[in-house]
């Protein structure tokens, strides 16, 4: 019998991954309306002490899969020993993150156990009676929501997107339990090997992880106007993100891209220079604490969101704001 919601954990250098928390948090919320268990899956090697923040978050069970061949994501390795516990367990639901590592896990899972995936998804909601669960996605480019339903396989499974779902408020009074999982892997199971990291160095990176976020629009005018965003975010030490309009002119990359047809996110601080405020654009800024809007027009939709706003000259605005950080640390010149 299929039961419980189960949350794929995420990760990196020993700390959890933003997502995972903020999945953990949505599967508590279906599971109090649905009467459900919310179990975390955790892979690697010794990640023994990440158990109690699963647990805090709202996690009933983990289940740890400890080995060292888990040490690191591969395909394979993850792929198996995942299966392998679905299908003891069986699942109602499966929600794994929308990173590099499940828009991988995610699919090659589907296709092992023989169930559907509904990818980047951005609302979740659970029928407390079916148990069914509704998966809500952008499509068509992001102009259209698509509502989801998978009633004919189980599990259920979906990627979500970082950064939609608030972080849950840790409560370590909470009491879980931990299953160790017993781990059928060899070396042949995994086809590549791990044979270092090299971490790319630049501001950009970790876009759904930054406080502070440096964004542009078509109001920027050119890859010139962005290569001033990207001095404000190294003076910030923040991040640059585009609109869509941006990356379409060739003026960023789409990995920076931010929206329903790119990336979530929840910074502390969310600069937007010359952004008109598309809804397309709005939905990806949700999770900000505060965003601060720069832009010529004073009607600009950007406005009705922005918890500052300021009408102006993105370029005047963004030179007075490098020359006025640099003047106060001491620096001068343009880089």
């Amino acid at each position: 019998m299929t039961q419980h919601i189960y949350v794929v954990a995420e990760h990196e250098n020993g700390k959890l991954r933003r997502v995972t928390l903020e999945l953990i948090g949505k599967a508590r919320e279906l599971a109090d309306e649905s009467s459900q268990k919310v179990c975390a899956v955790l892979l690697g090697d010794d990640v023994d002490e990440l158990c109690a923040p699963l647990i805090a978050a709202g996690a009933d069970t983990v289940y740890v899969a400890a080995h060292p061949l888990l040490a690191h994501y591969t395909t394979e390795g993850y792929t198996k020993v995942i299966a392998d516990l679905f299908g003891e367990v069986e699942p109602a639901a499966v929600l794994i993150g929308a990173t590099n590592n499940g828009r991988d896990l995610a699919p090659r899972l589907s296709a092992r156990l023989g169930s559907g995936v509904t990818a980047d998804c951005t609302q979740l909601a659970m029928d407390a009676d079916s148990g069914l669960m509704t998966w809500t996605r952008p499509a068509l480019g992001g102009h259209i929501l698509a509502e989801i339903i998978c009633p004919d396989h189980m599990p259920q499974m979906g990627t979500v997107r970082p950064n939609v779902f608030p972080l849950p408020t840790p409560d370590t009074t909470r009491t879980g339990t931990i299953e160790r999982v017993s781990v059928t892997l060899a070396a042949d199971d995994i086809r590549t090997t791990r044979v270092g990291f090299e971490a790319v160095e630049g501001e950009e990176i970790g876009l759904e992880d930054a406080e502070i976020i440096v964004s542009g629009g078509r109001g920027m005018g050119s890859k010139e106007g962005f290569a001033r965003l990207h001095e404000l975010a190294r003076l910030l030490g923040g991040t640059v993100a585009a609109s869509r309009a941006a990356v379409e002119a060739g003026w960023e990359p789409m990995v920076h891209q931010v929206g329903q047809t790119g990336k979530n996110v929840g910074p502390k601080i969310y600069l937007a220079f010359g952004i008109s405020g598309a809804i397309q654009h709005v939905a990806g800024i949700g999770g900000s604490d505060t965003v601060v809007a720069v832009n010529h027009d004073a009607a600009a939709p950007i406005f009705k969101i922005a918890d500052y706003g300021i009408v102006g000259d993105v370029h005047e605005v963004l030179e007075a704001l490098i020359a006025s950080i640099k003047a106060t640390r001491g620096e001068s010149g343009a880089n």
